[in-house]
């Protein structure tokens, strides 16, 4: 409950008495009336609580009152002070006027200065009881609060009702008729996600061990294929158990159809497909600019149909998704987007704001491990997601073929290398491994000890970079190359290669 802006509370007023005290001659001399009965200081307001109202409330009358006296003419106010005079003094009791001034209320405990905690009941000897510590104390301060708060506007409301009905002129505010239904536009947040939720599901794949893991899919085409991640369904993926559940709660068990470990990318088939599949229908990653919405679906931590919103933070940005020097990584040149993104929210969709597929949610930076991909710390708003380009040919292929092909350049590349670029290894392997002279890369005149650092007219800065930039294309397309040689740069026309499956 929040403590802002409620201000300070008031004690109730008390009521005004039976009858005003009797009217004095005209020529009488006036004394001086005394000034109203000041309200009580509240005690000081909560940490982080807004600074007190300070405005003094209007005496209320009580319910069943007569009308506000009317004064005459250049007379004083009997209940006000005259401008620069002290106030005369009066009894007090059944014919005294003004009525005697409120008793020190329980939360106002010494003047507001150091008191017991707010409504807090007395004991048995009379003296407060303490303050309650840690947090529970604080949640009841809170709440008393916010009684009081809503206590004075009560009032208030029935001070303004009760002019109003003496003819005085309504403070009445009346809000806007509140339409019957609700209805948000298709193109909105809530629309979007609303017609998206249902061609999303949550996966759950189990190993014979009673290893595996939760992530996310979404429908690809009406015969019932779900495109993944492979990091989502490798656990199960020989001889375990898949099942994909959609948002209506409906599950069916599942098998892989074919799987890219390098392209991170895995399509799945539902073994009895509903009728009436929605695929989701696939945008364009490449005409996408930073700065775009997005929205991201999965199951974050297990919690399914779970829609987060971002925009895209930067195009292009190489990820390794496994520990970056190994040969069993997954590399990407992925979308970068602060849209939250969690474990298990791996696989699902990355939308547009027309609700359009442009990426698959991969990995995320994690304050926690400081690197991609791996372990259960949480979000830090640094997302990435395979552009849709890229997964929508290798989920062609894994169709098609049950095998991912990757184009490749044929060199082994360093990736431990400090330089400016994608240094060709030196050793390790015989000269025609490291570079094979067959091979793309060999047929252009490359060598041991080149360092790549342009492909495509994109900057190369490493070995990951290299790979993530390669397998934006397919094999068989011509791109220029820029490497260095004894700090000389080359620029060649190099056509790709291809490998079926992974290593």
């Amino acid at each position: 409950m929040s403590t802002e802006n409620e201000g300070t509370a008031a004690p109730a007023t008390p009521a005004a008495p039976s009858a005003p005290p009797a009217p004095q001659p005209a020529d009488a001399p006036q004394a001086a009336a005394p000034a109203a009965p000041a309200v009580p200081a509240a005690p000081a307001p909560l940490t982080g609580a807004a600074e007190p109202v300070t405005q003094q409330l209007p005496p209320m009358p009580a319910p069943g009152a007569e009308p506000t006296q009317q004064i005459p003419p250049g007379a004083a106010p009997p209940y006000a002070a005259a401008a620069g005079s002290a106030p005369a003094p009066a009894a007090h009791g059944a014919e005294g006027w003004p009525p005697p001034p409120p008793t020190v209320p329980a939360y106002g405990h010494g003047g507001g200065h150091g008191g017991g905690a707010w409504g807090a009941p007395l004991t048995a000897n009379g003296a407060p009881q303490p303050k309650p510590k840690g947090r529970g104390g604080l949640i009841a301060g809170v709440l008393a609060a916010a009684l009081l708060a809503g206590g004075i506007g009560g009032g208030v409301g029935y001070w303004a009702a009760d002019r109003s009905n003496n003819g005085t002129g309504s403070t009445t505010i009346s809000a806007g008729s509140t339409p019957k239904e609700l209805k948000r536009d298709a193109g909105s947040i809530a629309g979007l996600a609303a017609g998206a939720l249902p061609s999303v599901v949550t996966i759950e794949a189990s190993a014979g061990d009673g290893e595996g893991g939760t992530g996310t899919g979404f429908v690809y085409d009406q015969q019932g294929h779900i495109l993944t991640n492979n990091h989502v369904v490798a656990s199960a993926a020989n001889g375990g158990k898949l099942t994909a559940t959609f948002s209506d709660g409906k599950k069916y068990e599942a098998e892989v159809v074919g799987r890219a470990q390098g392209y991170d990318v895995a399509v799945l088939k539902l073994k009895n497909p509903p009728a009436g599949l929605k695929p989701l229908p696939l945008g364009d990653s490449e005409k996408v600019a930073v700065g775009d919405p997005t929205i991201a679906i999965g199951a974050p931590f297990g919690l399914s149909n779970t829609v987060t919103t971002g925009i895209v933070s930067a195009k292009n940005r190489p990820v390794a998704s496994g520990d970056g020097s190994g040969s069993k990584n997954s590399y990407m040149s992925a979308l970068q987007t602060d849209a939250s993104i969690n474990p298990g929210n791996s696989g699902g969709p990355l939308l547009d704001g027309r609700g359009a597929v442009i990426g698959i949610n991969s990995a995320i930076q994690s304050a926690g491990n400081g690197g991609f991909g791996g372990g259960q710390a949480g979000s830090i708003g640094l997302g990435f997601a395979i552009p849709i380009n890229q997964a929508k040919n290798v989920a062609e292929q894994l169709i098609k073929t049950g095998k991912p092909v990757y184009p490749v350049i044929s060199v082994s590349v360093d990736l431990q290398a400090k330089s400016e670029g994608a240094k060709i290894s030196e050793q390790g392997a015989p000269a025609n491994e490291l570079v094979d002279p067959n091979g793309p890369a060999g047929k252009a005149g490359l060598k041991p000890g080149d360092i790549i650092t342009e492909l495509g007219g994109k900057p190369v800065d490493s070995g990951p970079t290299l790979i993530s930039l390669i397998w934006t294309y397919k094999p068989g397309d011509t791109v220029k190359l820029t490497y260095l040689r004894g700090g000389k740069p080359t620029t060649v026309d190099i056509t790709l290669g291809s490998r079926v499956g992974d290593k």
